[in-house]
């Protein structure tokens, strides 16, 4: 790995380390401003090891990567417009389902096909029991349950054929994207129970947005191998 990308992980974890302490200081504008920033060195990682490794496949990785840094985006530019919030969340993880889209294109196209449909079949059940969980748990209003069903189901799906491309056709970049998906998905559920569990707390909130970001850093580097 070349120093320039150790640089710019080191000053996105920063970045994403001041994001935390302002959202919860509740300086919501400034928060969006360092949110943004720190995605933006994720992306800028991930283009980096692009112009090391260029593919077809690569690429669609790297474009999942700068809609994840939208999502994140709009994601805390809900705060900020309070009034359109639930809007702007919706859009936010619109940006995020078409990232992973794209991230479970790419992995489709690099797994074995003659297992690709198991890892896409355990995907889904396990994004299934999930969601029958929390709907009978928790208070998820229509939107959100309808919006759920489709990102958890993408979010677990590309996790599953992470997890199987590594396992059945092990490689260094393959065990780092499989990671950096286990950890998004860690990141996901965390604050699925964060938000709508009726009890919010700060500590899980800065383990929701950690696993969040190092997965996000993960993927992003998966695309040097």
């Amino acid at each position: 790995m070349k120093p320039v990308m150790i640089i710019l992980i080191l000053l996105g974890c920063a970045l994403q380390a001041l994001f935390i302490k302002a959202e919860h200081e509740e300086k919501y504008v400034l928060a969006d401003i360092l949110k943004g920033s720190a995605s933006l060195f994720f992306v800028l990682v991930g283009l980096l090891c692009f112009k090391e490794n260029p593919s077809s496949l690569n690429r669609l990785l790297l474009i999942g990567l700068f809609f994840g840094m939208i999502g994140d985006i709009l994601l805390n530019l809900r705060y900020v417009f309070p009034k359109n919030g639930q809007k702007i969340f919706l859009l936010g993880i619109l940006a995020f389902l078409i990232g992973h889209i794209l991230y479970l294109i790419s992995l489709l196209q690099k797994a074995d096909q003659t297992k690709v449909w198991y890892y896409v079949i355990i995907g889904a059940v396990l994004a299934a029991l999930l969601l029958i969980y929390i709907f009978k748990t928790m208070e998820v209003k229509t939107a959100f349950k309808i919006f759920g069903i489709f990102y958890l189901g993408a979010v677990f799906i590309m996790t599953a054929v992470a997890l199987g491309i590594a396992v059945s056709t092990p490689s260094k970049g393959a065990w780092i994207y499989a990671a950096g998906a286990v950890l998004f998905t860690a990141s996901d559920v965390v604050l699925i129970f964060n938000t709508f569990s009726g009890v919010t707390k700060f500590s899980l909130r800065i383990t929701n947005l950690t696993l969040y970001y190092i997965g996000q850093l993960l993927i992003a580097l998966s695309l040097l191998y």
